[in-house]
Parts: C-alpha cells; sequence; structure tokens
C-alpha cells in the first residue's frame, strides 16, 4: 500500500511514516498543502491523509479540486475539531474517514487497511475512463460524479465496449454480442442508433469510429 500523508506537524508525520514503515506501508510526506496536492494529481496512492490545518492550499479546496479532477483515492481526515457539524462538513467534501488527534498509530494502520481492501474490492468491478465511472456489478455509469439514466441495451452495448478497450469492433460482433439476435438487415442502423444514444450520454469524442474497422473506446 502506498500513502500521501499531507501534515504540517514534522514529529507527528515522522512518527507515522516510522510506524507504517514497519507495516509494510510506504508513505510520502509533504508540509503544505498545495505541494501535495500537486503530488497527489501526478502520482497513484492508494489512501491520502490529509490534515484540517494546512499551509498553502487548505484542505477544502484540495479535497474539492482532487475529485474535481477524477482523483478518487480515498481521504482519511486528521483533525483536532470533533463537532457534528466539521464531520458533516468533511464527509459533504468526498472525504471518506477521519480521525481525531491524538490518535493511536495502530487504529490508523486499521483504518488505512480497511478502506485499502473495500476500495480494491470496488475496483474489481469499476471502469473509469476519462471522466466517465461505469460499475459492472451494480449497472451503474456516472459521468461528472452525475449519475446517468442508461436503457439495458444501452448499458449492454457501453459494457462490451469497454470490456474490449483498444479494440475497434465491428457493428456485426456488437449486434451479435449485445443483442443475441443476429439479422444482417437490421444490425447497422440499430447498432448506429444505439452508439449516438451513449455518445448524446457520454460524450462525442467517447466512442470513436474507425473507418471499416467499426467503434472503438480508448
Amino acid at each position: 500500500m502506498k500513502i500521501l500523508l499531507v501534515e504540517d506537524n514534522n514529529i507527528l508525520s515522522k512518527n507515522i511514516k516510522e510506524y507504517l514503515k514497519i507495516k509494510w506501508i510506504t508513505v510520502e510526506h509533504e508540509l503544505y498543502g498545495d505541494r501535495g496536492y500537486d503530488l497527489a494529481l501526478k502520482n497513484h496512492y492508494d489512501v491520502i491523509v490529509l490534515d484540517i490545518n494546512l499551509p498553502g492550499k487548505d484542505w477544502l479546496s484540495i479535497l474539492r479540486d482532487l475529485r474535481t479532477n477524477h482523483i478518487n483515492a480515498p481521504v482519511i481526515m486528521l483533525t483536532s475539531r470533533n463537532t457534528t457539524d466539521d464531520v458533516i462538513e468533511w464527509l459533504k467534501a468526498w472525504a471518506d474517514d477521519y480521525m481525531w488527534k491524538p490518535f493511536s498509530l495502530e487504529e490508523l494502520v486499521f483504518r488505512l487497511e480497511a478502506i485499502y481492501r473495500r476500495t480494491a474490492q470496488d475496483k474489481q468491478n469499476l471502469i473509469e475512463i476519462a471522466w466517465v465511472e461505469i460499475d459492472i456489478e451494480k449497472r451503474k455509469v456516472k459521468k461528472d460524479w452525475v449519475d446517468l439514466d442508461l436503457s439495458k441495451l444501452e448499458f449492454d452495448l457501453l459494457k462490451y465496449l469497454v470490456q474490449n478497450r483498444g479494440k475497434p469492433i465491428d457493428r456485426a460482433e456488437l449486434f451479435e454480442k449485445v443483442w443475441w439476435d443476429f439479422d444482417e438487415h437490421m444490425l447497422s442502423r440499430t447498432v448506429d442508433v444505439y452508439i449516438s444514444y451513449l455518445r448524446k450520454k457520454l460524450g462525442n469524442d467517447f466512442i470513436e469510429t474507425k473507418k471499416g474497422f467499426g467503434y472503438l473506446v480508448n
């Protein structure tokens, strides 16, 4: 597991890093909010641990801008504030968990491992492409964090394209695999119509047309 720790208390940060190292957890640490934000944009982290009071970019701006830029790594807030209003504010801003200072380093490890297990399981059924999130098991699609209303055929068509990502699929194969009722007189218009439905909901650039080869999701 690799985490990003954004905390301006050097003593606390050092203790966290040393303890997590024993538990085989890799930690990258940054003191300043803006620098921590830049690291989160450039690198992949399994969990981000974010202090509530930071020099530079504040926690709310960091969290809001991460989600706007589709950085979906779970975030644990570290704070000495413990009112219900504070907790609601963090969760509304898409934080995943919080810990009140002072806290047990052993508890921090358990919380990190619990979040890591949960997100690892979720990722098995979750496909993220640019601004679109597709949950295969739950048959749900989001664009820019907003749920999309797809019909069964629209979802099945999208599912087949993303599961064959990077490979052009011709109309005949799409019609056969998605509709299960192959008819060469119907397939061209039917597939094209449903591709147009998906493009209206996902964006025209999400599904490419490769002339002579078929449709493609990159």
